[in-house]
């Protein structure tokens, strides 16, 4: 009776002993994850504003220098370090997640500092100074209701001027090595700067939230914010814009680089294989990708001609593209109003079928608004999520810089993957979960969360869509589009393409016109790899569904499908696939 006693005494000591330990593991790494959102946001605090941590709104990146690059290499080692000292074994499944999450990223971090890439700092489709401009109009991410807003807004522009400045000098440094942008995005580069290099102050993009002041304000307030942003803008803002103007014009654009790809430059095809894995998360090589495109292509044109023939056309497919480009009907808008009244009737038709398919929907508002002034000439249509705490709505942005020419026929589609339940979705989702680090909650992987957007495109008829062949063939294209991305994105950077090789490939694929697939593919140049994720993302959700219906017949359940692809927020493809294998064994 005693030894009973005893060995029971012993083995609840031990199992006492284990989950002490167990749970100090766990809360070692709750720590671990949390310091490693704090300091994500300190090396991005722009980003951190935009995911609502507002803590950081007074702060700005300085990415290309080589001080901030070492920090960057400090952390990926502190983390790599942390992570060996982690038992995988003793973490629940999202926490093993959020450990294969952190290793990845630092495995790719390190990589990329590997790479010169801080002497390109500037292009044309995103980045700092196009991200201040937004925040700079005042009904952004930024936000501008109190005293304490207007401050920190003040210490960001006094910071962005330095930036402009540090941004020439890693750009001279990349002069001298010949690591340069391409002519075409110099071009498109530098009225971004000279625009903005405005004399009237009243007429700055920085001078709007001074505008939006608060009616509330004291007027003694008012006036010393007024003089404040004034001052800033005249004396630090406007002179560096001139300045970056006046170098990019007379320096940079007579030594940019006529060829349209990176893997051009010495470093160029180790640099793109590392953008390839992290855009996609997968192994693929270049040449994989490519030929998967050139299949993708062949496929979605025969699709393509089914609907050619369903609305009668008699000629060839590339006629059937001029025609859906230049139909008046399909042009049918005298007003930008009428575009966001457009997109609102489809939110509108979509609503009552929505619950058919997703048991799992955010509580996050939506808004849909024209893109601004200042970047819709060179902008895509675009989703900025809304803040975490309910206080910014997510806004589905659409550029409108010629109504009389916008076209239809894609807006059925563009909303699905833009807005819901594309991106709205599935970004509000994540950062709603509160089962998820922080760092998960405003994290961001590509392949996962643009191939999650495609996906939705192809429920459209599910939803009420795509009634009209038009715009079941908008879908078609903006699914061609994607895999043209395939071929031209390693085409351009793996293949030696020149930028008019991939706008020939383009215009003979999709019925998009010359003038809309000039600046994508011009985007692609600027951000090498981005555009495969898409494509990628989605074939892999497509074949995960397939695989849980077949597997699980009758008791496959579309809700329930959706729901665990959603519910854990992005991650590279690997362990979505993993995710799900374990949830159709399970069932």
């Amino acid at each position: 009776m005693k030894k009973i006693t005893v060995l029971l005494f012993t083995v609840t000591i031990s199992l006492m002993l284990f989950n002490c330990k167990s749970e100090e593991k766990k809360d070692d790494f709750s720590t671990i994850t949390q310091n490693y959102f704090n300091e994500k946001n300190q090396f991005d605090p722009l980003a951190a504003t935009q995911n609502g941590q507002n803590e950081y709104n007074d702060q700005l990146q300085f990415e290309m220098t080589d001080g901030y690059r070492k920090l960057q290499s400090d952390f990926f080692d502190k983390y790599e370090s942390a992570m060996q000292k982690i038992a995988p074994e003793d973490l629940n499944a999202e926490e093993k997640n959020s450990y294969e999450i952190i290793k990845w990223e630092v495995q790719i971090g390190k990589a990329l500092l590997q790479q010169p890439t801080n002497l390109i700092p500037l292009h044309q489709f995103w980045g700092t100074h196009l991200t201040m401009g937004q925040f700079a109009g005042g009904t952004s991410a930024q936000p501008f209701t109190t005293e304490k807003d207007y401050t920190n807004f003040l210490s960001r522009m006094d910071k962005y001027a330095i930036w402009i400045d540090s941004a020439m000098v890693y750009m001279k440094k990349g002069l001298d090595k010949g690591i340069v942008l391409p002519k075409a995005l110099t071009l498109k580069l530098i009225p971004q700067f000279t625009e903005m290099a405005t004399p009237a102050v009243d007429d700055n993009l920085f001078y709007s939230s001074i505008k939006l002041m608060p009616a509330s304000f004291p007027e003694s307030m008012k006036e010393n914010l007024t003089a404040k942003y004034t001052a800033t803008i005249n004396t630090k803002l406007i002179p560096r814009y001139k300045k970056m103007a006046d170098f990019l014009t007379k320096e940079y654009l007579p030594a940019s680089r006529k060829t349209s790809g990176i893997g051009s430059l010495a470093f160029g095809k180790d640099l793109y294989a590392i953008y390839v894995k992290q855009w996609t998360t997968t192994e693929m090589t270049p040449e994989q990708i490519h030929e998967l495109g050139l299949k993708e292509v062949a496929r979605l044109n025969a699709e393509m001609e089914k609907v050619k023939e369903q609305v009668g056309f008699k000629g060839t497919l590339l006629q059937f593209f001029d025609e859906v480009r230049n139909k008046k009907e399909l042009k049918p808008f005298t007003q930008p109003e009428q575009v966001i009244a457009n997109f609102d009737s489809i939110y509108s038709r979509i609503k009552p079928n929505v619950d058919k398919l997703f048991s799992l929907q955010p509580k996050t508002k939506f808004e849909i608004r024209r893109t601004e002034a200042f970047r819709e000439k060179t902008a895509s249509a675009e989703y900025n999520q809304g803040a975490a705490d309910g206080s910014r709505p997510g806004i589905f942005y659409v550029p409108i810089p010629d109504v009389k020419n916008y076209n239809t026929y894609g807006d059925e589609d563009l909303f699905l993957h833009e807005a819901i339940p594309g991106h709205h979705f599935q970004i509000s989702l994540q950062q709603e979960n509160s089962s998820l680090p922080d760092f998960r909650k405003f994290n961001w992987f590509g392949a996962y969360g643009e191939g999650w957007a495609l996906y939705t495109e192809s429920l459209g008829k599910e939803l009420g869509l795509y009634q009209d062949p038009y715009q079941y063939f908008g879908m078609l294209s903006n699914e061609m589009h994607r895999a043209i991305r395939l071929v031209v994105d390693t085409g351009l950077h793996s293949k030696g393409w020149t930028r008019e090789q991939a706008i020939k490939y383009s215009l003979e694929n999709e019925a998009e016109s010359e003038a809309s697939i000039i600046p994508e593919i011009e985007r692609y140049m600027a951000i090498p790899g981005q555009a495969l994720s898409y494509k990628i993302g989605q074939l892999k959700i497509i074949e995960l569904r397939k695989k849980a219906e077949a597997k699980m017949g009758k008791k496959f359940d579309i809700k329930t499908f959706h729901e665990k692809v959603l519910e854990s927020g992005v991650m590279p493809l690997a362990l979505l696939e993993k995710k799900i294998n374990m949830w159709i064994e399970r069932r």
